[in-house]
């Protein structure tokens, strides 16, 4: 191990990543949610109730939209978690005791992201409305609230957990098989010598490349239509969008996966290593991306580091598109990430797999 620096670098960083990412990235209790208002009222319980979001802590207002249907897009792209829509008269109608409905429209592709801020927000918004019923509004207070607040579920109603982690299971899975099979696949080949006795023949290193890579485009594939297949039959997940545009984007993140591959094959002297690299990718596409836990409750640092990695705009792209119906307006912004990331390891994969060809 004392020779061997890369053996010893990865037992040590290993467990101090886990170490750190578990201890300070990974939070269960996400706050500061982005929230859209949708006001049709402006008198002074309507402004109490917006007042309180942004007192709480589950809740962060998104300034700027100009109606509700910009804040339903920024909904189905995922920007938003939470929409709340104030009807008009609505304090003329708390007023009169007719008790006017408050919607709060959650998007609930991942519940244990929203479930303490849904918890919360009937507590936050009865305390802000008993504020302001002073007076002759006093004999209000008696009821639990002057107004009934709907909360609707969106693409997830039933706040079951197989809809948010079986169509996440695609990207975990493609990313564990892509990474790991190239990379001892490739590295085998390395150590065994049969790569030197193939770049005897008369093809070319990018020939060789293609080659070793094309059979797990196509293992790639079937994984995925395996998983879409036992996501229907076995758990009813939702599919309201383009299979066709999900398999299509679906190829850029398997080749990004098999480009890290390639890189790590290049960079491991043995089969050990390439797995130990492969572990080293892995863990933190785990713990970051926001599969096994709420993104936005992570820390700035945790995010930035996560923004990195091709899982964490996967999963919003076949969540979008399985549970949302979305397109390619709404998966854009994911979309340009994902090939950006594609292209920096492809290009360092074809050149660290020349120098070790040559």
């Amino acid at each position: 191990m004392r020779r061997d620096r890369l053996t010893f670098g990865m037992l040590v960083g290993i467990p101090l990543i886990q170490m750190l990412l578990f201890g300070y990235a990974i939070n269960t209790d996400p706050h500061h949610l982005p929230t859209a208002v949708v006001c049709a009222d402006y008198g002074p319980f309507s402004r109490a109730l917006t007042a309180a979001l942004q007192v709480s802590q589950y809740f962060e207002l998104v300034p700027g939209l100009p109606d509700e249907a910009a804040a339903r897009k920024l909904l189905r792209e995922g920007e938003v978690q939470f929409i709340l829509s104030i009807p008009e008269d609505f304090g003329r109608d708390l007023v009169r005791g007719v008790r006017p409905e408050v919607l709060l429209e959650v998007d609930a592709t991942d519940p244990s992201a929203v479930a303490n801020a849904v918890s919360a927000v009937n507590t936050v918004f009865s305390r802000a409305i008993s504020r302001e019923l002073t007076g002759p509004l006093a004999r209000l207070r008696e009821t639990p609230a002057p107004f009934d607040l709907r909360v609707h579920l969106d693409y997830n109603p039933e706040r079951r957990t197989q809809v948010n982690i079986v169509p996440g299971l695609i990207g975990v899975i493609l990313t564990n098989t892509m990474v790991f099979i190239t990379a001892l696949a490739l590295t085998r080949e390395i150590e065994r010598g049969t790569m030197e006795n193939l770049l005897s023949t008369p093809v070319r290193p990018l020939e060789v490349m293609l080659g070793k890579i094309t059979p797990f485009i196509v293992i790639g594939y079937m994984q995925v239509m395996l998983i879409l297949l036992g996501a229907r039959v076995l758990f009813q997940v939702p599919m309201e969008g383009s299979i066709l545009l999900l398999l299509a984007v679906t190829s850029i993140f398997i080749l990004a996966n098999l480009s890290v591959g390639m890189t790590f094959s290049s960079l491991a002297r043995n089969q050990l290593q390439a797995v130990q690299m492969a572990v080293f990718f892995f863990l933190p596409s785990m713990l970051l991306s926001g599969f096994m836990f709420p993104f936005r409750g992570m820390p700035a640092w945790a995010q930035a580091v996560g923004n990195v990695l091709p899982l964490t705009h996967y999963l919003p792209i076949v969540r979008g598109i399985l549970l949302k119906g979305n397109g390619w307006t709404e998966i854009t912004p994911h979309l340009w990430p994902l090939l950006a990331f594609f292209l920096g390891a492809l290009i360092v994969g074809l050149i660290r797999f020349r120098r070790t060809l040559d």
